[in-house]
């Protein structure tokens, strides 16, 4: 299998309890990407998520954009890696 982007973004502000996870489940559906978005103890949210560079980068972006304003910060990385992911999830 080829090798594909890993992204983890994590998400700081009013980010629980406001639908965020739900928004980046139907975000998700709309891009060939994989992975899971789950609720940290700490209140941010964490997304990992994989697949063609373009397709991940369109995906976070989009999600950026549906909850911009109960996002206060981001803090993201990623690395290239074999496919891990099938599907994406709310955890």
């Amino acid at each position: 299998m080829a090798d594909v982007l890993h992204a983890t973004a994590t998400y700081s502000g009013q980010v629980q309890g406001v639908g965020f996870r739900y928004a980046v489940l139907q975000a998700a559906k709309e891009f060939e990407v994989a992975g899971w978005a789950a609720n940290l103890a700490d209140g941010r949210v964490l997304i990992e998520t994989e697949g063609r560079e373009s397709e991940v980068e369109a995906f976070l972006a989009a999600v950026l954009e549906r909850m911009h304003g109960h996002v206060r910060k981001i803090e993201r990385s990623g690395s290239r890696r074999e496919a891990r992911f099938t599907g994406f999830t709310i955890k």
